[in-house]
């Protein structure tokens, strides 16, 4: 069973006079342990896609079903604790509270769920260390670099271990290296805790990091690819050095 699907999903908007088409018709599934890249030009509808996927916002048409639960025939109470107990959230911008350190920015969705955080003592431990950020857990945002407070991001959305976790251009405000240490950490949550990962991106050096690459324009999805592992992009690269050798010969 897909840990998340999208059953021909629309969403219209207002501008004005004028009726915007963000999205018009997507429809796919997402499995267990995924790592799913989604691209398009500006204004081709992905950031309004993740936040239908996560429950944020709801589909003029179509449903989005999430835990077996469809969304949009949820109350709004029962939508946003299907979000919650399921969901985890990474964003271009950190959204830390700068008064908190950050283990206590990362313990902000236990509190917020009324659970007792001392209950995640060893969880908040491992976070920290899956992150790399054990030694600056009493720091508080203005006391990190902008790619350590984008990891104390990615501890917050996992720290209650979501089925799923939406990222929302999550390098797009890092430069090109601090970028590639967040999506090699992405990718070591989906492989090492089995997380179901969702990033939207326009940089297809970052979604390169997926196992499956939507590209979308205009609303629409208009094809999907799955890039090559480092096996296969060597076993190509020989197999084309391999051929101009026996031309030149």
């Amino acid at each position: 069973m897909p840990v998340l699907e999208a059953k021909e999903i629309r969403k219209e908007y207002k501008m004005g006079e004028h009726l915007v088409n963000a999205l018009a018709g997507v429809d796919f599934q997402v499995e267990k342990g995924e790592f799913i890249a989604i691209m398009g030009p500006s204004g081709s509808g992905k950031s309004t896609l993740l936040h239908l996927l996560g429950g944020l916002d709801v589909p003029t048409e179509g449903n989005v079903i999430l835990a077996d639960q469809p969304l949009a025939k949820l109350s709004e109470r029962k939508a946003t604790l299907v979000r919650r107990h399921n969901v985890g959230f990474v964003f271009q911008f950190f959204n830390l509270l700068p008064t908190l350190s950050a283990e206590e920015n990362i313990l902000l969705p236990v509190i917020i769920d009324g659970k007792d955080p001392r209950k995640y003592k060893d969880r908040l431990i491992s976070m920290l260390e899956l992150v790399g950020l054990a030694d600056r857990r009493h720091h508080k945002p203005d006391q990190l670099s902008g790619g350590e407070q984008q990891r104390v991001a990615v501890a917050r959305a996992l720290i209650t271990q979501p089925a799923i976790l939406l990222a929302d251009e999550p390098t797009g405000n890092l430069d090109s290296k601090t970028g590639t240490s967040i999506m090699e950490l992405l990718r070591r949550s989906c492989n090492e805790l089995k997380q179901t990962v969702i990033v939207v991106t326009h940089d297809a050096k970052a979604a390169a990091y997926a196992d499956r690459v939507i590209f979308l324009r205009d609303g629409v999805v208009v094809y999907e690819y799955k890039p090559l592992s480092e096996v296969q992009l060597g076993d190509r690269l020989r197999g084309i050095m391999s051929t101009m050798e026996k031309l030149e010969s």
